[in-house]
């Protein structure tokens, strides 16, 4: 076998690999998250994960308005009394225009975080916003529901 050939495999496996991507989500400071709402809990398992976002975007939901540009939807996992993660959405103005229409969430980009605020470069967010993409009729939110019975 000649080496091209062997390294044949590594390299396309290089190739196709998807990790993180930077993009234009910011890290939200815990300044940051004490301006937001807690709308909901969601349990599974041990872990805890506690959902966040503006005031703003809350009353748009509940009016099944858009939720504003600078809107972040903040999933913060906690496990055994501390934050683990969390995973960041961001609506931005023109910000789907970052991507590919057939891989595009409106103008939603999402990152995934530790909590020292450096983002896990292991993580696909394409998949994310492919996930993401089956909620289009609700502001692109799994927890939509839970954040127009908010009060």
């Amino acid at each position: 076998m000649t080496l091209s050939r062997a390294l044949l495999p590594t390299t396309f496996a290089a190739a196709t690999a998807v990790l993180a991507e930077p993009n234009r989500v910011r890290f939200p400071t815990d300044e940051m998250i004490a301006e937001l709402e807690h709308y909901t809990t969601v349990t599974r398992g041990n872990v805890t994960e506690y959902m966040y976002t503006s005031p703003e975007a809350l009353s748009a939901i509940r009016e099944g308005a858009e939720v504003p540009d600078g809107t972040q939807v903040i999933l913060q996992d906690w496990r055994e009394g501390e934050v683990y993660r969390l995973f960041v959405m961001e609506k931005g103005e023109n910000w789907g225009a970052d991507y590919d229409e057939s891989s595009r969430a409106d103008d939603w980009q999402f990152q995934w975080y530790w909590p020292d605020g450096t983002v896990n470069m292991d993580e696909n967010t394409g998949r994310c916003r492919s996930c993401h993409m089956s909620r289009e009729d609700r502001n692109f939110m799994f927890t939509y529901n839970d954040a127009r019975r908010f009060e």
